[in-house]
């Protein structure tokens, strides 16, 4: 085992291969991160533009008169 050790780690073209190999694999993993936050970032500025809009059809209803948010009411409710 020794031998061998000595041998890959003595061969400079071996070596090379290795720690190409290793980048690759540290930028994949970097890279597969990078899109892992991208994503979460587009969900939350999604969610936060839904909750936005929610938000402002709140205050629009509480605006209106309550026998025109019960009529309003009335065509949405399921029977």
């Amino acid at each position: 085992m020794t031998a061998l050790l000595s041998f890959l780690s003595g061969n400079p073209a071996i070596l090379g291969v290795l720690a190409s190999f290793v980048a690759a694999l540290g930028w994949g993993f970097h890279q597969r991160l990078a899109g892992a936050c991208a994503e979460r970032a587009r969900q939350a500025a999604s969610e936060a533009a839904a909750r936005n809009i929610a938000d402002q059809v709140d205050n629009d209803i509480g605006a209106l008169p309550a026998d025109v948010v019960k009529m309003e009411l009335r065509s949405w409710a399921k029977d």
